[in-house]
């Protein structure tokens, strides 16, 4: 292998891991809802899943118009990210207040969209650049699948340790995660 290629690929990877760190993130939050295995499974292939289409459409975008509109998704991202978790945070206070967002159904395709969005103006700019795709695809997918599943089983845990205080604290990641990807 190539020298160039090797620090190309330590480059991708190092840039898969941080992509992955806010599903992380979400999926700490999400495994203090007491999810079954199963459910932590399928969220995580989502969420990888959705580390895959995204990037591979901003690469193909970004082969197309200009950089500018990644500024757009982060601050879109980060919005979303910011409501959930007061949304959380208000839930654990408020006993009747239903969940905005459950990791069911279409909750989980807003949920797995809303935390992969970064990826995408991530993958416009990879476009502009020629990266290899296939390459970008595999190691975003894989990071972000197995970075949600330790977030999840980690959570859980965390759960058994803080009872109903956990929805605070996973509001509180979410809520301050969305801050900084808003202001920093």
């Amino acid at each position: 292998m190539s020298e160039y290629f090797i620090r190309e690929l330590i480059a991708l990877i190092f840039m898969a891991i941080a992509l992955g760190m806010d599903a992380f993130s979400l999926s700490l939050a999400m495994g203090m809802q007491e999810l079954r295995l199963k459910r932590v499974a399928l969220i995580g292939f989502t969420i990888g899943i959705f580390h895959i289409l995204m990037p591979f459409i901003g690469i193909l975008l970004g082969k197309v118009i200009s950089g500018q509109i990644g500024d757009m998704t982060t601050i879109a991202a980060s919005l979303l990210l910011v409501a959930i978790g007061a949304q959380m945070i208000f839930s654990a206070f408020n006993h009747q207040a239903k969940k905005l967002i459950q990791p069911y159904g279409f909750g989980l395709i807003i949920v797995a969209f809303t935390v992969s969005l970064d990826s995408f103006s991530i993958g416009l700019s990879l476009g502009l650049s020629g990266a290899k795709t296939f390459l970008v695809l595999i190691l975003f997918g894989a990071s972000s699948t197995i970075l949600c599943w330790i977030g999840m089983i980690l959570g859980r845990k965390v759960h058994g340790f803080l009872g109903r205080y956990s929805e605070i604290l996973g509001g509180s990641i979410l809520f301050g995660f969305g801050l900084m990807l808003l202001f920093g």
